[in-house]
Order: C-alpha cells, then structure tokens, then sequence
C-alpha cells in the first residue's frame, strides 16, 4: 500500500505526498511520489497508480522506458561472458540500426521483422540475417531475467517463425569446403617465405598444419597450454572446448595424431602457451593469405573440416575420430560417414618436415 504525509509548505498550505514502495527478494524496484492539495486526491492517484502497477510488467516497463535496445545490447556484452566474438561483433553491427534507439517496451514483433527485411534488403542473405535474429534473440531471452528490462522474447519467437516461413532467415547451410593439396601448398609456401623474411612474425605454417592434423579450432590453437600436454601418452586437454549447452568447465583430453605431438614438440618453449599468438593474428594472416593467393571461400575453420575428413579417409570409425576431434555427439559426425576409406591424401606432405623445423 502506498503512504500519504503532509507537509506544511512555505504559504503556509498543506501539501499531501503519496508515496508508492514496490519490493521485490528484499530491494526497492520502484518507487513514486507526487504532491496534492488534498488528502482526497493523493488516496485517489494511489489506487489508480496501484492499480496499474499490478497488472503484469509493469514495474519493468515503467522502469525501462529509458532503455534503449542499444542499451540493453551493452549490457549483454559487458556482463556477458565468453560469448564469441562473431556474436560479439554482430550485436555492435546492430546498434548502428533504427530498432536500436527504440525504447525496449516499445519493441514488438512487427519492428523485428521489418529489421530483418532490412538486412535482407542491404545484401545479406537469408543465412546471414538469420544468424543477426539469432544473436539478437538471446539478448531478448536474458534482458527481462538479468535487468528487469522488459524486452518481449515472445514476440521475438513470433517474428522469428513468420520470417522462416517467409524465408527472409533461414539456417546456415554447413560448409563443406575442403583445401585442395595444391591450395594447402600455396598456403604453406606462402607462409615459410613470410617466415624466412620475417623471423619474428607468427610461425603460421606451423600453424596451420597443426590445425589441420589435430583438428583444433582456431581459438582452441592459440589457447592450448604445456601443462595440459600429456606427451607420453600424445593426448592434450583442450580447456573449455566449444559446446552450445556448456561455455565454461567443458575441459576435454583429445588424443594427437603423431603429425600433430610432432609439430608441438618443434616449437619453443617461450611461453605458457604453445602456440601464443592472438585469434585476431592468425585470423588475419590467414585471411591475407588468401586473398594474395587468390584462394576463393576458404576459411580458416575449414581446415578442421579437412582434418576431420582425413581421419574418416584413413578408416577411422566415427568414436576414434571424435577421440581426436573432441565431438560429444556423434551424431555431429555422421555427415562424414559416407567418405570412401581412400587412404591419407597427406602422406608424404612435404610440409609437415617444414612445420617441424
């Protein structure tokens, strides 16, 4: 219930102040006050204010009618932790955009959807745009739960189902692009000439053959340590391995091929790290290189895919590749079950020798 006191004031009149408190576990969520000239109207503007604030949402749409999606987005990212930085750079993409500067209780399925023709209309494909909705979605989900702020993740979930039905987003279709060997030894070329002309760039031809014979992610690469190598028995423990339900504590040993303990035993102990160079590096040298290249729609990701593949090529069964790939569900792997046992495409792959100088 609200208070009233009164108050003289300086013309010697009486001023009412209503007071409205709202708790919630213990903390004020809001609080209210006005001035009446009588007792009458201030009991009169507490019931009809009460009364509003107990309809559902309320509290959090009047405390939120100065956040902004934009606001809420920087929330997200600040309080969030470790959640990637394609997801990361998307999200700031998005508070270049007019749904932005809107009051987040004033979002509605309609503005989602016209955000997303947008985008659509700008170039990106129906993948792309979905993958913006997706990341968006997710701020959506957290913001009435972490912040009190009232974005309507149902009218998310609404505008998501319309635009897949009208196919302005759609899921990303999964690569399988593989490196052909004459692309690979335009890569480690090109990477053992930067090396000799600069000794202290980033070894990348180490780099990428390692990626490609373990089968570890580009993040996973530069973040693995000599304490978590367990060399006698060739396996190390990749630490908080990627996994949509568990971002954090999901430490997983994957065994390494021989190819692979090879080259990590090739570089120097200079570090806590093995390989201690940024993601943003080796991404970049990576992305140059191609492009001087001229190699068309290659990722580095796509190595993995190559590794994994080789290991399918050379009669692994699908438990023996996850043992090196790390996959808990093998059910992801199933899409390489249909690769003829050809043997390895990488024998006698004279870059291996390089990347183990």
């Amino acid at each position: 219930m609200g208070t009233i006191s009164a108050r003289k004031r300086q013309d010697g009149s009486t001023g009412y102040t209503a007071q409205i408190l709202r708790k919630k576990g213990g903390a004020i969520v809001w609080r209210e006050a006005k001035t009446f000239d009588t007792k009458r109207e201030a009991e009169a503007w507490i019931r009809f204010r009460e009364s509003e604030l107990d309809q559902p949402g309320a509290i959090e749409r009047a405390s939120a009618k100065s956040s902004t999606l934009a606001d809420v987005i920087d929330l997200y990212t600040k309080e969030k932790k470790d959640i990637g930085r394609t997801k990361e750079q998307c999200l700031r993409s998005i508070k270049g955009y007019a749904i932005a500067s809107m009051d987040c209780a004033a979002i509605k399925a309609s503005d989602i959807s016209a955000f997303a023709r947008e985008l659509l209309s700008g170039g990106r494909k129906p993948q792309t745009v979905g993958n913006y909705i997706s990341h968006l979605s997710a701020v959506f989900k957290d913001a009435r739960a972490l912040w009190s702020i009232p974005l309507d993740y149902q009218a998310m979930r609404d505008a998501q189902a319309a635009l897949s039905r009208q196919e302005t987003i759609s899921k990303s279709a999964k690569r399988d692009r593989r490196p052909t060997l004459p692309e690979l030894d335009k890569i480690m070329q090109h990477f053992v000439d930067r090396q000799a002309r600069a000794p202290q760039s980033s070894p990348m031809h180490k780099i990428v053959a390692f990626a490609t014979y373990s089968t570890r992610r580009q993040e996973e690469v530069v973040r693995i340590r000599w304490d978590d190598l367990d060399e006698p028995h060739s396996r190390i423990l990749v630490r908080d391995m990627k996994h949509p339900g568990q971002k954090k504590g999901n430490d997983v040993w994957v065994e390494l091929p021989p190819e692979a303990l090879r080259i990590i035993k090739a570089m120097p102990r200079k570090s806590e790290r093995i390989f201690p160079y940024s993601v943003d590096a080796v991404s970049a040298a990576f992305t140059r290189a191609c492009q001087f290249l001229e190699i068309d729609d290659l990722h580095f990701h796509d190595l993995r895919h190559e590794g994994v593949s080789r290991l399918f090529e050379m009669g692994r069964s699908i438990p023996l590749a996850a043992s090196v790939s790390g996959h808990r569900s093998w059910n992801s792997l199933q899409r390489y079950s249909h690769l003829r046992e050809v043997g390895d495409k990488f024998a006698g792959w004279k870059w291996l020798e390089e990347a183990c100088q």
